[in-house]
C-alpha cells in the first residue's frame, strides 16, 4: 500500500484560496492543495484540479519543496533544431 506524500503546513487552505484568485495559471492546483488541507481525501481534490491523484501527489511535492511558486508551469524549450542556416 502507498504511503500518503505529506503537504506543508505553513500556509493555511485560506491562503492558499487567496494565492489562487490571485495566479490564475496556478488556481488549479492551489484550489486542490487547500481541499487536501481542508481534509478532503486526494481523489476528491484530484478531480477539483482536473488532475488525477499521480499528478496531485507531485504537485503537493512540488509545493512542499519550493512553496507556491513550485506550481507555476515550466515550458521546456524542445529539442534544439538539428538545422543550421549552413
Amino acid at each position: 500500500m502507498a504511503s500518503a506524500v505529506e503537504l506543508r503546513t505553513d500556509f493555511s487552505a485560506k491562503e492558499l484560496r487567496r494565492l489562487a484568485a490571485a495566479n490564475a495559471n496556478e488556481s488549479r492546483r492551489l484550489l486542490s492543495l487547500a481541499a487536501v488541507l481542508d481534509g478532503m481525501n486526494r481523489t476528491e481534490a484530484a478531480r477539483i484540479g482536473g488532475m488525477d491523484r499521480s499528478s496531485l501527489r507531485d504537485w503537493v511535492q512540488r509545493f512542499s519543496e519550493h512553496g507556491p511558486s513550485g506550481l507555476k508551469s515550466h515550458w521546456s524549450k524542445g529539442k534544439s533544431s538539428r538545422l543550421s542556416a549552413e
